[in-house]
């Protein structure tokens, strides 16, 4: 009589009561979806979780992926009931910076794990070291995988360089105040995340950063750094170590060419929270969009100013985004925008031109150009505006992105002056959402909207009329403009 077993990688006979034999077990080879992080035993040209097509990769599972995180120390979580949760908020860390608190939901939650995402060169490290460096009473490990120390230190330099515009960026009178400051960002260079851990047991940081997440590597997972599985054990570690210790972890990730955060999409599911930094590099404005958050609202968004000497916070957006010398202008129209819970007026752009080539082009920079094709659709059937042998360019100025359906009113007019050559009044603006019918839909927080208008000077301003019924008692300085149809619009901006 003899026994087979098998323990972790190691195959186990017993024969009889004096033989032992132990045979290593062979690495068992599976293929993982490269989007969504689904695995088969076999590879398959179609994914069955998400549907993308030639996605899997091969790699090699040779053991467990378990990690004492916490310095041996076992933690058991017993169940408890529903009613003896409390109900209190845990204190957040506040990251002295008023765009970012706003987008995580009011600060950094303890024990929870944040992925920022952005295209390259967009400022994903300069903004997390920047902030890292304005914390103060608590102790910061940057982990990085990409840069050396030297580089960090250089960048930390300019950070701290004193701005000649007066900007709320960093500032230090000599290097020794420099010095002084930043003793509470301890720097680490390593790719290996074991060594990374064994820096942590050591050191007992107040936030840990891993810039980036792609450039980890595990000796728990046989493949290379920057694959599926690399990145996925990786997350998983760091996700154990945040909610076993309450310590938050900040991971600066990668954009593929689609545009997405680069890995498997399992990364994003086990994130407390998924920012993204937007912009266009060349530009001035970055927005830091938050996708994904636990603790707190999506549709906050943080405007910044890209300097020389960093990021700065925008507090005013209105200001910055519109352009003094609109007067006169055709093609430009104000919208009174809202993201989250944060007004501000942007200016929308629009040029018509003659086709030169037999197919029409229709491009737009910062807004859907679905919903352009079909703004353009109700202009051409209900105002009877002939566009099909026209080029329509849509532009929304400073380099943003908006999503506000308050801007469809805006984009028609600014379109509607380009074609024929006449520019709107520079005290106007305008909001409302328009329907396929032609008529102009009531939109969300007009108060807000119409204050804003108020307090940058405008003296006159379009709404739908539905949402006249909330201005009820209320009076304003501007003058109010309801329409209900794209013509009223029209003839109220151009007469």
């Amino acid at each position: 009589m003899h026994f087979f077993f098998q323990l972790g990688n190691f195959f186990i006979t017993l024969q009889g009561n004096v033989k032992l034999v132990l045979i290593m077990a062979k690495d068992k080879t599976a293929y993982v979806c490269d989007n969504c992080g689904f695995d088969s035993t076999k590879w398959l040209g179609k994914c069955p979780s998400c549907g993308q097509w030639n996605t899997f990769k091969e790699v090699r599972v040779g053991g467990s992926s378990q990690l004492k995180a916490t310095g041996g120390k076992s933690v058991t979580n017993g169940a408890v009931s529903l009613s003896d949760i409390p109900t209190k908020d845990l204190p957040r860390m506040d990251m002295q910076d008023a765009e970012l608190n706003r987008v995580l939901g009011g600060g950094l939650v303890p024990g929870s794990i944040v992925l920022l995402g952005g295209d390259p060169g967009i400022g994903k490290s300069t903004l997390v070291l920047q902030t890292i460096m304005r914390i103060e009473g608590r102790e910061v490990l940057y982990v990085s995988g990409e840069e050396s120390a030297h580089q960090i230190r250089m960048r930390a330099e300019r950070l701290a360089t004193p701005s000649k515009g007066g900007n709320e960026t960093l500032r230090y009178e000599n290097e020794t105040s420099l010095r002084d400051y930043e003793n509470n960002v301890l720097v680490l260079c390593e790719t290996s995340l074991e060594k990374v851990f064994d820096q942590i047991r050591e050191i007992g940081p107040d936030l840990v950063v891993i810039d980036s997440i792609q450039t980890m590597e595990t000796e728990m997972a046989d493949s290379a750094p920057g694959s599926v599985t690399q990145i996925r054990e990786c997350a998983s570690m760091l996700l154990k170590y945040a909610k076993t210790s309450g310590v938050p972890v900040i991971l600066i990730g990668h954009i593929n060419k689609e545009g997405t955060i680069a890995g498997p999409k399992i990364l994003e599911h086990i994130v407390d929270a998924v920012i993204q930094f937007e912009g266009d590099r060349q530009g001035l404005y970055r927005i830091l969009r938050s996708i994904k958050n636990r603790f707190g609202s999506t549709s906050e968004i943080g405007i910044y100013e890209m300097q020389q000497t960093g990021l700065r916070p925008v507090a005013n957006p209105s200001e910055l985004l519109l352009s003094d010398e609109r007067e006169g202008m055709s093609g430009i129209a104000i919208s009174a925008a809202v993201e989250g819970q944060r007004p501000f007026l942007i200016e929308t752009q629009a040029l018509v031109s003659t086709a030169a080539y037999g197919t029409p082009q229709r491009s737009a920079t910062g807004f859907d150009q679905r919903r352009l094709n079909m703004l353009l659709a109700v202009l051409e059937k209900k105002v009877g505006f002939k566009l099909v042998q026209k080029d329509v360019f849509i532009n929304i100025a400073g380099g943003i992105k908006v999503t506000d359906m308050a801007m469809d009113l805006s984009v028609l007019a600014a379109v509607f002056s380009s074609n024929v050559d006449m520019p709107i009044d520079a005290g106007y603006c305008m909001c409302g959402e328009v329907g396929l019918s032609g008529e102009v839909r009531p939109v969300s927080r007009i108060e807000q909207r119409i204050a804003e208008a108020e307090k940058l000077g405008f003296t006159d301003i379009v709404i739908p009329k539905r949402n006249m019924g909330a201005l009820k008692g209320k009076k304003y300085s501007i003058k109010i403009h309801p329409v209900q149809k794209v013509e009223e619009a029209l003839k109220t901006l151009f007469g």
